[in-house]
């Protein structure tokens, strides 16, 4: 019972959270935008960079395993070295799609 009533008080808070900051919230939506664009052009490319240096040091470390281990090795390599394309790739695509979507309300500066 106690537990029902910690979910209904949780619940309570955040639709009153929610009406009180409306306002707020739906005039912060560009410097919601830029602060995204913000982000991804700042953390991954760090992250791609460290995933490549992880995927070489992986796959490196693997080959003086044994046969499983290789094999194992390789796959988390690849996975790591994929989590890296990716990553290179949200970084170039998403700040074009950002602004497509939400037109003049970016600065081109920072997106």
């Amino acid at each position: 019972m106690r537990k029902l009533g910690l979910i209904a008080f949780a619940v309570l808070l955040a639709v009153a959270l929610g009406f009180s900051t409306s306002s707020t919230v739906l005039g912060g939506l560009p410097d919601a935008v830029k602060a995204l664009c913000t982000g991804i052009k700042g953390l991954l490319p760090v992250a791609a960079m460290l995933m490549i240096v992880i995927a070489g040091v992986i796959y490196a470390a693997g080959q003086m395993m044994g046969a499983e281990t290789r094999a194992r090795a390789n796959v988390w390599a690849t996975a790591a070295l994929t989590g890296a394309i990716i990553a290179i790739l949200i970084v170039v695509i998403a700040p074009p799609v950002l602004t497509l979507i939400y037109g003049d309300t970016i600065d081109k500066t920072i997106c």
